[in-house]
Protein backbone atom coordinates (compact mmCIF):
# COMPACT_ATOMS: atom_id res chain seq x y z
CA UNK A 1 0.00 0.00 0.00
CA UNK A 2 2.79 2.12 1.11
CA UNK A 3 4.36 2.08 -3.10
CA UNK A 4 0.58 3.07 -4.32
CA UNK A 5 0.75 6.06 -2.02
CA UNK A 6 3.89 6.86 -3.01
CA UNK A 7 3.44 6.75 -6.67
CA UNK A 8 0.43 8.58 -6.53
CA UNK A 9 1.49 11.55 -5.29
CA UNK A 10 4.95 11.83 -6.73
CA UNK A 11 5.78 14.70 -9.42
CA UNK A 12 5.25 13.00 -12.30
CA UNK A 13 1.45 13.23 -12.21
CA UNK A 14 1.66 16.50 -10.51
CA UNK A 15 3.21 17.79 -13.93
CA UNK A 16 1.36 16.40 -16.26
CA UNK A 17 -0.19 19.74 -18.09
CA UNK A 18 -2.34 19.30 -20.79
CA UNK A 19 1.03 19.08 -23.36
CA UNK A 20 2.77 16.36 -21.58
CA UNK A 21 0.61 13.26 -23.46
CA UNK A 22 1.39 14.92 -27.40
CA UNK A 23 5.14 15.40 -26.00
CA UNK A 24 4.79 11.18 -25.22
CA UNK A 25 2.35 10.09 -27.61
CA UNK A 26 2.53 12.22 -30.96
CA UNK A 27 5.24 10.83 -32.50
CA UNK A 28 3.64 7.28 -32.98
CA UNK A 29 0.12 8.36 -31.96
CA UNK A 30 -1.73 7.24 -35.01
CA UNK A 31 0.03 3.81 -35.39
CA UNK A 32 -0.23 3.02 -31.35
CA UNK A 33 -3.85 4.31 -30.55
CA UNK A 34 -6.29 3.56 -33.27
CA UNK A 35 -9.47 1.97 -31.11
CA UNK A 36 -11.11 0.53 -34.20
CA UNK A 37 -14.09 2.81 -33.72
CA UNK A 38 -13.09 5.66 -36.40
CA UNK A 39 -15.75 5.37 -38.64
CA UNK A 40 -18.24 4.78 -36.04
CA UNK A 41 -17.75 7.59 -34.37
CA UNK A 42 -17.77 9.78 -37.04
CA UNK A 43 -21.19 8.57 -38.77
CA UNK A 44 -22.35 8.66 -35.19
CA UNK A 45 -21.70 12.33 -34.80
CA UNK A 46 -22.65 12.84 -38.39
CA UNK A 47 -26.16 11.96 -37.36
CA UNK A 48 -26.17 13.46 -33.87
CA UNK A 49 -25.14 16.98 -35.48
CA UNK A 50 -27.36 18.56 -38.68
CA UNK A 51 -25.02 18.93 -42.10
CA UNK A 52 -25.20 22.54 -41.24
CA UNK A 53 -23.78 22.29 -37.64
CA UNK A 54 -20.62 24.37 -36.70
CA UNK A 55 -18.70 21.83 -34.76
CA UNK A 56 -16.28 21.56 -31.60
CA UNK A 57 -14.10 19.15 -30.60
CA UNK A 58 -12.24 18.95 -27.57
CA UNK A 59 -8.62 17.33 -27.77
CA UNK A 60 -8.49 17.16 -31.72
CA UNK A 61 -5.15 15.57 -31.39
CA UNK A 62 -4.36 14.52 -34.92
CA UNK A 63 -7.27 14.51 -36.84
CA UNK A 64 -8.74 11.26 -36.74
CA UNK A 65 -12.03 12.05 -36.06
CA UNK A 66 -11.83 15.87 -37.21
CA UNK A 67 -10.69 15.28 -40.35
CA UNK A 68 -13.21 12.90 -41.79
CA UNK A 69 -16.09 15.06 -40.40
CA UNK A 70 -14.46 17.98 -42.27
CA UNK A 71 -14.47 15.93 -45.42
CA UNK A 72 -18.29 15.44 -44.93
CA UNK A 73 -18.39 18.87 -45.30
CA UNK A 74 -18.91 20.20 -41.27
CA UNK A 75 -17.94 23.34 -40.00
CA UNK A 76 -14.99 22.36 -37.14
CA UNK A 77 -13.12 24.04 -34.67
CA UNK A 78 -10.84 21.80 -32.09
CA UNK A 79 -9.11 22.90 -28.83
CA UNK A 80 -5.57 20.71 -28.22
CA UNK A 81 -3.43 21.10 -25.67
CA UNK A 82 -0.66 20.30 -27.33
CA UNK A 83 1.77 21.28 -30.42
CA UNK A 84 3.19 18.62 -30.85
CA UNK A 85 -0.33 16.84 -31.88
CA UNK A 86 -1.01 19.76 -34.05
CA UNK A 87 1.98 19.67 -36.10
CA UNK A 88 0.85 15.64 -37.05
CA UNK A 89 -2.50 17.12 -37.65
CA UNK A 90 -1.28 19.79 -39.84
CA UNK A 91 0.59 17.41 -42.13
CA UNK A 92 -2.05 15.47 -42.90
CA UNK A 93 -3.99 16.48 -45.93
CA UNK A 94 -6.75 19.24 -45.02
CA UNK A 95 -4.95 19.43 -41.56
CA UNK A 96 -3.77 22.91 -41.89
CA UNK A 97 -7.51 24.38 -42.82
CA UNK A 98 -8.99 23.10 -39.47
CA UNK A 99 -9.07 26.43 -36.99
CA UNK A 100 -7.21 24.65 -33.84
CA UNK A 101 -6.95 26.89 -30.54
CA UNK A 102 -3.82 25.76 -28.14
CA UNK A 103 -4.99 25.44 -24.58
CA UNK A 104 -6.33 22.97 -21.93
CA UNK A 105 -9.76 22.00 -23.03
CA UNK A 106 -11.39 22.82 -19.25
CA UNK A 107 -10.22 26.15 -18.91
CA UNK A 108 -9.33 27.13 -22.74
CA UNK A 109 -11.04 30.75 -24.50
CA UNK A 110 -12.23 30.11 -27.47
CA UNK A 111 -14.54 32.29 -29.58
CA UNK A 112 -17.81 32.56 -31.00
CA UNK A 113 -20.59 29.20 -30.42
CA UNK A 114 -21.39 25.96 -31.64
CA UNK A 115 -23.73 23.82 -32.46
CA UNK A 116 -22.13 20.46 -31.42
CA UNK A 117 -19.58 19.84 -29.29
CA UNK A 118 -17.56 16.16 -28.36
CA UNK A 119 -14.97 14.52 -26.50
CA UNK A 120 -14.10 11.17 -27.54
CA UNK A 121 -11.96 8.31 -26.61
CA UNK A 122 -12.07 8.52 -22.53
CA UNK A 123 -9.76 11.96 -22.86
CA UNK A 124 -12.55 13.62 -19.76
CA UNK A 125 -10.82 10.99 -17.52
CA UNK A 126 -7.38 12.93 -18.76
CA UNK A 127 -8.12 15.46 -16.41
CA UNK A 128 -7.24 14.57 -13.41
CA UNK A 129 -9.36 16.27 -10.71
CA UNK A 130 -13.27 16.38 -10.44
CA UNK A 131 -12.69 20.46 -10.41
CA UNK A 132 -11.02 20.42 -13.77
CA UNK A 133 -13.23 17.99 -14.96
CA UNK A 134 -16.87 20.39 -13.79
CA UNK A 135 -14.78 23.36 -15.05
CA UNK A 136 -14.52 21.14 -19.00
CA UNK A 137 -18.41 20.61 -18.84
CA UNK A 138 -19.08 24.40 -17.93
CA UNK A 139 -16.25 25.73 -20.49
CA UNK A 140 -18.06 23.70 -23.06
CA UNK A 141 -21.52 24.71 -21.75
CA UNK A 142 -20.59 28.37 -22.19
CA UNK A 143 -19.59 27.90 -25.94
CA UNK A 144 -22.87 25.90 -27.05
CA UNK A 145 -25.67 27.84 -28.61
CA UNK A 146 -29.52 27.23 -27.05
CA UNK A 147 -30.19 23.30 -28.26
CA UNK A 148 -26.52 22.31 -28.81
CA UNK A 149 -25.40 19.11 -27.66
CA UNK A 150 -22.07 17.94 -26.20
CA UNK A 151 -21.25 14.11 -26.77
CA UNK A 152 -18.91 12.47 -24.81
CA UNK A 153 -17.31 8.97 -24.64
CA UNK A 154 -15.40 7.34 -21.61
CA UNK A 155 -14.81 3.88 -20.84
CA UNK A 156 -16.97 2.50 -17.74
CA UNK A 157 -14.33 1.38 -14.82
CA UNK A 158 -13.46 -1.60 -13.74
CA UNK A 159 -11.05 -3.14 -12.02
CA UNK A 160 -10.27 -6.96 -13.44
CA UNK A 161 -6.68 -8.09 -12.33
CA UNK A 162 -6.16 -5.50 -9.93
CA UNK A 163 -4.46 -6.70 -6.59
CA UNK A 164 -4.13 -4.44 -3.88
CA UNK A 165 -4.74 -1.69 -6.04
CA UNK A 166 -2.21 -2.74 -8.09
CA UNK A 167 -2.18 -4.60 -11.72
CA UNK A 168 0.78 -5.18 -14.59
CA UNK A 169 -0.01 -6.96 -17.44
CA UNK A 170 1.76 -8.17 -20.94
CA UNK A 171 0.52 -6.21 -23.88
CA UNK A 172 2.96 -7.35 -26.57
CA UNK A 173 5.49 -9.35 -26.70
CA UNK A 174 7.60 -11.22 -29.19
CA UNK A 175 11.24 -12.01 -30.31
CA UNK A 176 12.38 -8.56 -30.06
CA UNK A 177 10.21 -6.40 -27.62
CA UNK A 178 8.26 -7.15 -24.82
CA UNK A 179 5.71 -4.00 -23.86
CA UNK A 180 3.91 -3.99 -20.44
CA UNK A 181 1.77 -1.92 -18.30
CA UNK A 182 1.84 -1.37 -15.11
CA UNK A 183 -1.06 0.24 -13.19
CA UNK A 184 -2.17 1.75 -9.64
CA UNK A 185 -5.63 2.66 -8.38
CA UNK A 186 -6.59 5.30 -5.90
CA UNK A 187 -9.95 4.21 -5.04
CA UNK A 188 -10.56 7.44 -2.89
CA UNK A 189 -9.21 10.40 -5.95
CA UNK A 190 -10.81 7.71 -7.77
CA UNK A 191 -7.30 7.88 -10.03
CA UNK A 192 -5.87 5.38 -12.02
CA UNK A 193 -1.55 5.87 -12.91
CA UNK A 194 -0.07 3.91 -15.62
CA UNK A 195 3.45 3.63 -16.47
CA UNK A 196 3.74 1.55 -20.05
CA UNK A 197 6.67 0.62 -20.44
CA UNK A 198 8.22 -0.45 -24.02
CA UNK A 199 11.54 -2.41 -24.06
CA UNK A 200 13.11 -3.04 -27.67
CA UNK A 201 16.76 -3.82 -28.92
CA UNK A 202 16.54 0.20 -29.62
CA UNK A 203 15.91 0.98 -26.17
CA UNK A 204 12.98 1.12 -22.94
CA UNK A 205 10.66 3.93 -23.04
CA UNK A 206 8.19 5.24 -20.40
CA UNK A 207 5.00 6.61 -21.51
CA UNK A 208 3.11 7.50 -18.10
CA UNK A 209 -0.64 8.32 -18.10
CA UNK A 210 -2.99 9.31 -15.05
CA UNK A 211 -6.70 9.37 -14.90
CA UNK A 212 -9.37 10.48 -13.23
CA UNK A 213 -12.05 8.08 -14.50
CA UNK A 214 -16.23 8.66 -12.85
CA UNK A 215 -19.24 7.17 -13.74
CA UNK A 216 -22.06 7.63 -15.74
CA UNK A 217 -23.94 9.32 -12.60
CA UNK A 218 -21.03 11.81 -11.54
CA UNK A 219 -20.78 12.87 -15.07
CA UNK A 220 -24.39 13.57 -15.46
CA UNK A 221 -24.18 15.65 -12.60
CA UNK A 222 -21.15 17.19 -14.10
CA UNK A 223 -23.02 18.23 -16.78
CA UNK A 224 -26.22 19.38 -14.57
CA UNK A 225 -24.11 21.70 -13.11
CA UNK A 226 -23.18 23.32 -16.47
CA UNK A 227 -26.78 23.78 -17.52
CA UNK A 228 -26.82 20.43 -19.56
CA UNK A 229 -29.44 17.93 -19.49
CA UNK A 230 -28.54 14.18 -20.44
CA UNK A 231 -30.43 13.27 -23.59
CA UNK A 232 -29.29 10.13 -25.12
CA UNK A 233 -26.76 7.19 -23.61
CA UNK A 234 -25.78 4.23 -25.70
CA UNK A 235 -23.23 1.25 -24.94
CA UNK A 236 -21.68 1.81 -28.38
CA UNK A 237 -21.40 3.61 -31.23
CA UNK A 238 -23.92 1.60 -33.30
CA UNK A 239 -26.89 2.83 -30.29
CA UNK A 240 -27.11 -0.19 -28.77
CA UNK A 241 -28.46 0.10 -25.90
CA UNK A 242 -26.29 1.19 -22.38
CA UNK A 243 -26.41 -1.97 -19.63
CA UNK A 244 -24.80 -2.93 -16.62
CA UNK A 245 -22.36 -5.27 -18.54
CA UNK A 246 -21.14 -2.35 -20.97
CA UNK A 247 -17.48 -1.27 -20.91
CA UNK A 248 -17.97 2.23 -21.95
CA UNK A 249 -20.72 4.67 -23.08
CA UNK A 250 -21.57 7.49 -25.47
CA UNK A 251 -23.75 10.52 -23.58
CA UNK A 252 -25.45 13.22 -25.54
CA UNK A 253 -26.48 16.33 -23.25
CA UNK A 254 -28.24 18.99 -24.03
CA UNK A 255 -28.10 22.89 -23.66
CA UNK A 256 -32.04 23.54 -23.35
CA UNK A 257 -33.57 26.18 -25.18
CA UNK A 258 -33.46 29.58 -24.39
CA UNK A 259 -30.60 29.31 -22.58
Amino acid sequence: MRFLQVFLKDNWMENFGPDTFGLLNAEDYDDLHNPGTTQATVDLIAQVASPSSKLLELAIGTGRIALPLVHKGFDLTGIEGSMDMVAKLRAKPGGADIPVVIGDIADVDIEGTFDHAFLVFNTLFNLTSQEAQIRCFANTAKRLKPGGTFLIETFVPTFDGFTDHQRVSTKRLDMNSVWIEAATHDPIEQLFAFQRIRITQEGTKLVPLPMRYAYPPEIDLMARLAGLRLRDRWGGWDKSAFTADSKFHISVYEKPLGE
